[in-house]
């Protein structure tokens, strides 16, 4: 009998469904609001940056765990704006994006049987991270409530034992928007020093938040700092998701060590003129995340505004840039489905609600968009969304 050709823990998971939908969409020459991803162009003085940087002769390897530049502008920053001081030289690590991150992480600090408390909906990544690692994911439900998504304490407490290794808190979070508060994450932190488990927070869209709230980091909290890992990106805030510069911040010098030990046999080291790059851009004015705050505010309540007209039922999300809906009975009772059509016959493409979920029929109801478009991008998605009402039921 021949042996298997690939190995069991490709059985994990499947591609990214996200990515799936991209294909989808170049298909039917749509409008893709399934990945996100600008449309527009980040800001000139970055691109300059890198320019600089090329002309400067930043070519070859940076150091494994990221130049010095970058890494002390990433401790200024945290120390600025999330309210931790912390020592680039032994707490942050420079990997090739946030993805790598979290999956770095999960690297050093689980063993085979841990589990991993991972909020749901989640961003696809989270799940196979787990069992990659040797973990067991164990989901907790944000349940809708009104206008927003909340989870249960009971239920979250139930899912802590003594064999929970970590939480992943992803906040602002994708897919939902949603904002976790100071008192859920207070509870959270509470939970994490009972049972003396690490929290793995991702905070990418941390300077993407509206409606007046306010970007809470777990590691600021009392008692939190050595239990935290904050991963991080240059992605979102800056609309550059294609150079792959993220970070961990682990003020706990043993698990730094490890991530690092991780992260130099998976990728060695993130782009280096990139990372001279994001060194400066980690300076610009505070005004720089007031405006792309605001910018995608502005996009936010189109995309809503659009969508319900529509006949979607959406929660409003208070930050990131991506809206979770119930979509309109169009003839389709299943995410799949009614994601190809919305993509072939109204020529906007979404993501389905399964690739959030660990069990495909807990998203049947659900579509996700992403919104980080230009302005006259989301009025032709109004324009293209209106003929939705010829298949409505």
């Amino acid at each position: 009998m021949a042996k298997q050709q690939t190995s069991s823990r490709v059985g994990f998971f499947t591609e990214s469904l996200i990515r799936e939908m991209t294909r989808v969409n170049n298909r039917y020459g749509a409008i893709n609001l399934a990945q996100g991803f600008p449309d527009f162009e980040p800001p000139q003085e970055i691109v300059d940056w890198a320019k600089q940087a090329l002309d400067e002769g930043f070519h070859q390897y940076a150091i494994t765990w990221g130049s010095p530049s970058i890494r002390k502008a990433i401790a200024d920053k945290f120390g600025w704006f999330n309210g931790v001081e912390v020592d680039p030289e032994r707490h942050v690590t420079i990997v090739c994006g946030g993805t790598e991150a979290m999956m770095a992480t999960m690297l050093a600090v689980v063993n085979p049987g841990d589990e991993i408390i991972v909020f749901e909906p989640f961003y696809e990544n989270y799940g196979p991270d787990a069992l990659l690692s040797g973990g067991k994911p164990v989901f907790v439900p944000l349940h809708q409530e009104g206008d927003s998504f909340v989870f249960d304490r009971d239920e979250l407490r139930r899912a802590f034992n003594k064999k929970t290794r970590a939480i992943v808190v992803n906040t602002p979070q994708n897919p939902t928007g949603k904002v976790f508060t100071l008192k859920e994450m207070q509870y959270i932190a509470e939970l994490c020093i009972e049972y003396d488990v690490l929290a793995l927070t991702d905070e990418p869209y941390e300077h993407i938040i509206f409606d007046g709230l306010e970007h809470v980091t777990m590691a600021a909290l009392p008692g939190m700092a050595k239990r935290t890992v904050t991963t991080n990106s240059a992605s979102k805030t800056y609309s550059v998701t294609g150079w792959r510069v993220g970070w961990t911040i682990a003020l706990d010098e043993t698990i730094a060590t490890a991530i690092r030990r991780i992260h130099d046999f998976l990728s060695i080291g993130a782009a280096a003129p990139l990372q001279e790059a994001v060194a400066k851009a980690m300076y610009m004015p505070k005004s720089y995340y007031a405006e792309l705050a605001a910018g995608y505010q502005a996009r936010r309540d189109s995309v809503v505004s659009t969508l319900r007209d529509a006949g979607f039922e959406c929660v409003t999300p208070r930050a990131a840039y991506y809206v979770m809906t119930r979509y309109p009975d169009c003839g389709y009772d299943d995410d799949l489905k009614f994601s190809h059509f919305l993509s072939e016959k109204v020529g906007i493409t979404p993501v389905p609600g399964r690739a959030f979920y660990h069990d495909p029929a807990l998203a049947k109801p659900y579509v996700r968009f992403a919104f980080p478009k230009k302005l006259d991008t989301l009025e032709r998605v109004r324009e293209r969304m209106a003929k939705l009402h010829e298949f409505r039921k």
